[in-house]
């Protein structure tokens, strides 16, 4: 019971205790991502976790089947420590945008690792410092790459993936709504890449920054959550987006809620739908299928995905509170939708097990397979 709880819990961690290599911008004709990189990455093939292990982080590959099923391909030493338990965050682990490249955050070493993604494969091309401590989140666009550091004060800093290799981008390098305590969960681009989000915990606030064209940001814009202890989050193909709200992990009292942006003020999230419920505990990841029309959340406290419906407006109603269940006491954490569209993967904390589903035409999910023996310590889900 005393396992359950601890992961049941996971993604609220952080909001009660906050506990290399860093080169210069390059300019923008020296950047390019592609150089060295197959014009096609593989798509709809590979599902990546970290082991989070404090003895030494390692990059975890598993090959999806024909039926949606999940194979063990390998592992790659990150060259950075996890921190052996959980970040209580989103993005742990996160592929470009492009699919070519992969980046996944060092916990205890305080760094973050970039892997170049092959044909069933990755390989390691850099480890570098985050900036910060305790890096838990890492996000990329267009190859900008920024990372959230929960440690000491807690901020956002930027990096130009070049070939592999992360630069720091001078002047990105911002904190959060408060100096200290705020509990962050992830940080993430939107769709158009103008707005950097990041999501405040233990403030109930959603912090963004406008991007500019150097990849610099500007200073934090706050806007207060309308649920209690947003999460995770994603955005759609329409830039909208998607918060899930924990509310502390009281019981029944979950929601998701959605915002828009205007083209005045691209930075500034504008809600679309408030705290919608699902009737389910400690909502905390979240994942949007490619299509943008269906959004789900783990339910870490009653080891249940919910699905909702995402309107062209993106506006939310709950579809089914329980599409799926990973089972009892599993605590279900991080989830990722496959390029495709038609599976959704996910990580159970208290198991240390992926979950298969497929997803209907209509966002329903059935079970498809369970992958059984994850580290106990694994965070982080990425699928190609």
């Amino acid at each position: 019971m005393k396992h359950f709880r601890r992961h049941a819990l996971a993604c609220l961690v952080s909001t009660f205790v906050i506990a290399g290599l860093v080169g210069v911008a390059p300019s923008a004709a020296a950047y390019d991502d592609d150089d060295d990189v197959d014009e096609d990455a593989p798509r709809g093939t590979l599902v990546f976790t970290s082991s989070n292990d404090a003895a030494g982080n390692q990059l975890l590959i598993y090959s999806r089947g024909p039926g949606g099923g999940l194979a063990t391909v390998g592992r790659v030493a990150s060259g950075g420590l996890g921190a052996g338990k959980g970040l209580g965050s989103q993005g742990a682990v996160t592929l470009s945008r492009n699919g070519r490249y992969l980046f996944l955050v060092n916990a205890n070493s305080n760094s973050i690792s970039t892997f170049r993604v092959g044909a069933g494969s990755a390989r390691l091309t850099s480890t570098v410092d985050s900036a910060g401590l305790h890096p838990i989140s890492v996000t990329e666009a267009d190859g900008l790459v920024y990372v959230l550091n929960d440690g000491g004060a807690g901020n956002v800093a930027g990096f130009r993936n070049v070939r592999g290799v992360l630069h720091a981008v001078p002047g990105s390098v911002r904190g959060l709504s408060a100096s200290g305590g705020t509990g962050p969960a992830q940080v993430g681009f939107s769709e158009e890449a103008d707005a950097l989000v990041v999501t405040e915990k233990a403030t109930n606030k959603i912090t963004s920054y406008a991007v500019a064209g150097n990849g610099s940001i500007g200073a934090p814009i706050i806007t207060p959550s309308p649920g209690q202890t947003p999460f995770g989050f994603a955005f759609n193909r329409k830039n909208r987006l998607i918060v899930s709200e924990a509310w502390g992990g009281a019981s029944g009292a979950s929601t998701l809620s959605s915002y828009r942006f205007s083209e005045s003020a691209p930075a500034l999230p504008l809600p679309t739908s408030q705290s919608v419920p699902d009737t389910q505990t400690a909502a905390c990841w979240v994942a949007v299928t490619p299509d943008g029309r269906y959004a789900y959340t783990t339910n870490t406290g009653s080891s249940t995905v919910s699905s909702y419906k995402v309107r062209p407006d993106g506006s939310v109603t709950l579809l089914n509170a329980v599409a799926g269940s990973t089972g009892s006491g599993s605590a279900p954490i991080d989830a990722t939708s496959s390029s495709d569209g038609r599976s959704l993967f996910v990580l159970s904390g208290t198991t240390s097990t992926i979950t298969s589903f497929r997803v209907a035409s209509d966002g329903s999910l059935m079970i498809n397979a369970v992958l059984p023996g994850l580290p106990g310590s694994a965070v982080g889900l990425a699928s190609n």
